[in-house]
């Protein structure tokens, strides 16, 4: 997508909080979806990298192995690292097997492998307690703090900002969600560190959610919440944003 002068371009890595509406999953450009609602109030245009389940450790992936990515990097004003929350999931059978279900053969294998784990989840998430986590909280603040490194070694004046875990009343996990205040109480404490901004998602949408305003799985956001937490997001980026985004991407061009 070409560059237009005087509109900010946002490059937003999420998970699927970000493209899963009240009823399933959009396309990016769904106008409804929050990182097009921020966009559009910063009277810019917004680009997500996002996949279901993502953990700060996929964005991190994307950020340094897809190339689509590095082109986008050139023409970004601003970058939201908004993953964290899916790493706070209870994961009762390990990431690499879980993950690695959809690799099993024959299909009718893959099939009855997938719906007894699902119908096991919930009770299993409450056996454990919630743990282990999708993604150690320790892990999640690695690759937050290792991708910020990068771009701010890349393009040292772009901002970026990131938020802190969202919360859920999915029956998929059996309600439990144990691991998000350490996770979030270790992103807000490297994020104070490391002057990198960051956005409250609980404190923005938890209502949303817990009220049972948003999507019937408990977990993602209906319209409601994409729009709050869009208009929350533009507030946050608009005092760190060159309201013109051509200049900036210039400026660091010619290391000035």
């Amino acid at each position: 997508m070409a560059v237009v002068p005087g509109r900010p371009r946002l490059l937003v890595f999420g998970d699927s909080l970000s493209f899963h509406g009240p009823d399933g999953g959009y396309a990016a450009d769904e106008p409804r979806l929050w990182p097009n609602v921020a966009a559009r109030a910063l009277g810019g245009d917004a680009d997500l990298v996002a996949g279901a389940g993502w953990t700060a450790r996929d964005a991190w992936w994307s950020l340094t192995g897809d190339p689509r990515v590095w082109a986008e990097l050139h023409r970004a004003d601003a970058v939201v690292l908004a993953v964290g929350s899916m790493d706070t999931l209870p994961s009762p059978l390990p990431t690499y097997l879980r993950t690695g279900l959809r690799y099993l053969r024959p299909n009718r294998l893959r099939r009855t492998a997938r719906k007894a784990y699902l119908a096991a989840q919930p009770a299993l998430s409450v056996l454990t307690g919630g743990r282990p986590a999708a993604l150690p909280t320790h892990l999640t603040v690695h690759y937050l703090r290792t991708a910020v490194a990068a771009l701010r070694i890349l393009r040292p004046s772009l901002p970026v900002v990131a938020w802190l875990p969202s919360v859920h009343r999915a029956p998929s996990y059996g309600y439990v969600h144990t691991a998000r205040r350490a996770t979030e109480a270790a992103v807000a404490a490297w994020a104070h560190a490391s002057g990198v901004p960051v956005l409250d998602v609980a404190a923005v949408v938890g209502q949303h959610v817990l009220a049972g305003r948003g999507n019937p799985d408990g977990m993602h956001w209906g319209w409601e919440g994409h729009s709050v937490v869009g208009t929350a997001m533009a507030q946050l980026l608009r005092p760190l944003l060159d309201v013109a985004g051509e200049p900036s991407r210039a400026a660091e061009a010619s290391g000035t």
